[in-house]
């Protein structure tokens, strides 16, 4: 695998100011990027001993969907086991969907937000192909934006979900922690909408991105001539969203004297931007997320302290989809539902040996995980059900244990569907219930007639309807 100094990026892009914008936030993380403006350029630097370094190839879609695939198998064909991502201004699947399934590795659409550029570039390059199945994609598919739209049962991801619903209707800040992946974009989406601020203007930072000089106009504004490079006034997005929200991802990520300011800001209501004589009353509500228990943090110096008592008046943790396993048939469910709705991918069904693959495995990058592994499995699957085979870097990272996750997932281990996603027969699925009640009460046929509500005249006849030997 490559190190941090090594890392070369290919980029095929014909525009120079998008080239140039792509460097300068891959550098941030390292990378080295070496620019092309076509494919026969770029299957040229492949083959040359310049290209050997090439860590990821990065290309701007620029020409129509089938050229664009076929430069894709071009370049696969030509280094295998490079990551290959794809800039699109599509914000439809479609595209994608066909990219992948032409070898692209992911996607990100236009412009180019800095965090899902360096995210895909980081999740590609750090696992590599072998486990390219499990990483999650830089892009989210849509979705619903109120509470409804969340899917779980668990008691940790209801007591969240009551919580912030509570909250959403107040007019207090709100912290909602918790691991990367976990939906702590949905449930701040959600909030907004049932708020009483709803209608009023509303912003998102993603402030792990971006630059801390960046970062402070954005927040703060500047005026005219504030700084070197100040040419215009620049309204920051604290006076913007007056009597608005602003949603602060990665809230952890904000400078220090930032976080200061911010914190002054939200003690005063009053925002001053950088080389202004006097600063503005405004009425701010804020949503943060981290992915860190910000009290601790705080109490070791490691986030200020002024800023974590504003912010966490509600306080909102998001389980880790490993603390909520039992989530995961519905969660599936939901999500093939919303997948067989993009352009250019079909309805599937999950059978037991798919499921039971997806239970056994702990998800450490949660949700968004597993959307992005159904949705993979869906790019690549032409049968209609998704079977254990539709996952196979997933069957062979857990091995033996897929069995017992379906033994844990099953309870009983009766199963509903066949290989090919389709619902068995009710006459099989009741004959191993029997079967199961008899093992169960070890054969006292009184008792298993009794917890399964019916007379023990007729367990008998339905053994011998359905072939079973009363020693199950």
């Amino acid at each position: 695998m490559a190190t941090q100094q090594s890392r070369v990026l290919m980029l095929i892009d014909d525009e120079p100011a998008q080239s140039r914008l792509v460097s300068a936030l891959a550098a941030r993380d390292g990378w080295r990027t070496l620019t092309v403006a076509d494919g026969e350029q770029a299957l040229a630097l492949l083959a040359s001993p310049e290209g050997r370094d090439i860590t990821a190839i990065l290309l701007d879609q620029w020409v129509p969907g089938d050229r664009a695939c076929d430069l894709i198998r071009d370049l696969r064909a030509a280094r295998p086991d490079a990551p290959l991502l794809m800039l699109t201004a599509s914000a439809s699947p479609r595209l994608a969907v066909e990219a992948m399934r032409a070898g692209a590795t992911d996607y990100v659409v236009k412009p180019v937000e800095p965090d899902r550029l360096l995210q895909a570039l980081a999740s590609a390059t750090r696992a590599g192909r072998p486990t390219a199945e499990l990483q999650p994609l830089a892009e989210k598919l849509p979705h619903p934006v109120d509470f409804d739209g969340m899917v779980g049962t668990a008691a940790p991801f209801r007591t969240a979900l009551a919580k912030a619903a509570t909250a959403a209707r107040g007019h207090a800040h709100v912290l909602v922690e918790g691991e990367s992946g976990s939906g702590k974009d949905m449930l701040t989406n959600a909030m907004h909408a049932a708020s009483t601020r709803a209608k009023a203007a509303m912003r998102k930072v993603h402030c792990a991105g971006m630059p801390p000089a960046s970062l402070e106009s954005l927040l703060f504004g500047h005026e005219q001539g504030a700084f070197a490079g100040a040419f215009d006034r620049q309204r920051g997005l604290i006076e913007h969203c007056d009597g608005g929200t602003l949603i602060l991802d990665d809230v952890d990520r904000i400078p220090a004297e930032q976080q200061e300011r911010l914190a002054e800001v939200l003690a005063t209501g009053i925002v001053r931007p950088t080389g202004a004589a006097h600063g503005f009353r405004v009425d701010l509500r804020i949503f943060a997320t981290s992915d860190f228990a910000l009290a601790e943090l705080a109490a070791t110096g490691g986030f200020s302290q002024a800023l974590y008592d504003q912010l966490s008046a509600t306080r909102i943790r998001m389980p880790a989809l490993r603390e909520r396993l039992g989530d995961i048939p519905g969660l599936t469910r939901y999500f093939l539902a919303k997948i067989g709705e993009q352009p250019g991918l079909q309805h599937h069904s999950i059978a037991d040996s798919g499921l039971s693959l997806l239970e056994a495995y702990d998800w450490p990058g949660n949700v968004r995980q597993l959307q992005a592994v159904l949705f993979r499995a869906c790019v690549f699957e032409q049968r209609e059900a998704l079977t254990a085979h539709s996952f196979p870097q997933l069957a062979e990272l857990l091995g033996d244990q897929a069995d017992r996750g379906e033994s844990r997932a099953r309870g009983l281990g009766v199963l509903l569907y066949t290989d090919d996603g389709n619902v068995r027969p009710l006459e099989e699925i009741e004959a191993d219930i029997i079967r199961l009640a008899i093992g169960h009460y070890r054969g006292r046929m009184t008792e298993v007639a009794r917890r399964l509500g019916i007379g023990r005249s007729t367990l008998y006849r339905k053994l011998s309807e359905l072939g079973i030997d009363n020693a199950a």
